[in-house]
């Protein structure tokens, strides 16, 4: 099943759903979490096979002047890079990686060219990006953890990490601006912000 998003943009096994609570986000959540590939490899018993996006699109009227309010919140959580020969993936574990390690490639390209300021930003490169392309650029407000393995044997990995962590942290986006927001609106992304920040720890 292919949904289209508001920008246009079709995304492959995508589902949509109506949502009228912060519980309603934390169920469907749950859902994804629980459809979501994993597999066994030399380092990670449990390892993520894909990226997780829940987006909530949030759509408001202003009652004074009846024009429409559109906001979109993206949860990402992204599968973590993986050296082929470290993991000794093989068959669908391996082409999964490799898919995996190019998205995160097309995302460091695009945090690259945001950060130099470019006149010309990457999205193109990767549906990962496109998705995110709302909260990567413009008046976005973005927020990032990073986690790393304090074992000896993964100090390549963590710095690569903690490289990638500085690259986005120079990244300026401007000043984050809303149009007249409802309460109810704001309270929410809030509460789903918070909740799942404690998640992603």
């Amino acid at each position: 099943m292919t949904h289209s998003q508001p920008n246009g943009l079709a995304v492959p096994d995508a589902s949509m759903h109506p949502v009228k609570s912060t519980s309603d986000v934390i169920q469907l959540m749950g859902l994804g979490l629980k459809n979501r590939v994993v597999s066994a490899t030399a380092l990670n018993e449990r390892s993520s096979r894909s990226h997780s996006v829940v987006t909530v699109h949030v759509r408001g009227t202003d009652l004074k002047t009846g024009s429409a309010l559109i906001g979109n919140l993206h949860l990402v959580d992204l599968a973590g890079s993986e050296r082929v020969d470290r993991s000794e993936v093989i068959g669908d574990r391996l082409k999964e990686a490799q898919h995996i390690n190019k998205s995160l490639s097309a995302l460091g390209d695009v945090i690259f060219a945001l950060s130099q300021k470019s006149s010309h930003v990457p999205y193109r490169n990767s549906k990962l990006t496109q998705v995110l392309q709302s909260s990567l650029g413009g008046q976005a407000k973005t927020l990032m953890f990073v986690q790393l393995n304090p074992e000896t044997s993964s100090y390549s990995e963590s710095l690569s990490t903690l490289k990638f962590a500085e690259r986005v942290a120079g990244v300026e986006l401007g000043a984050a601006r809303t149009n007249k927001e409802g309460r109810d609106v704001r309270e929410l992304m809030e509460q789903v912000l918070i909740v799942n920040s404690f998640d992603l720890l």
